[in-house]
């Protein structure tokens, strides 16, 4: 796979997710039932996040495989952050505006380290 297309499926992957954020449903919601906890805010850094993948692929295409590695060192370290921050709460605030619970930073680890490792192996172009 290349980075462009590894790129272009998860940004449109986080742009779903961030607009299913809008949508009252059981996996990912402001509900206490939701598995994932994503408020407003959560949701537009989703899309923000998926808008930027697609760009990258789109316009940057070289630049993709860079992008995926280090997006996904952010996003583990987002979820390795959070996880460290949580405490005996099961909610927690990250950088001051983004609110996560527990499955948000295993979700954040394991996302990290896919993309990391898709970055990492796959074509440049």
């Amino acid at each position: 796979m290349t980075a462009k297309t590894a790129a272009l499926v998860f940004g449109l992957v986080f742009i779903a997710v961030g607009l299913l954020g809008f949508v009252d449903n059981p996996i990912v919601g402001t509900s206490d039932d939701a598995i994932f906890h994503a408020d407003q805010t959560h949701n537009i850094v989703h899309i923000v996040s998926g808008v930027l993948f697609v760009l990258v692929a789109l316009a940057a295409a070289g630049a993709a495989k860079t992008f995926l590695i280090l997006f996904g060192v952010v996003y583990l370290a987002l979820g390795v952050m959070g996880l460290t921050s949580i405490g005996s709460d099961s909610m927690t605030t990250l950088l001051g505006f983004l609110h996560v619970n527990a499955n948000d930073n295993y979700l954040h680890i394991g996302l990290g380290v896919v993309i990391l490792l898709v970055g990492l192996t796959s074509r440049r172009v």
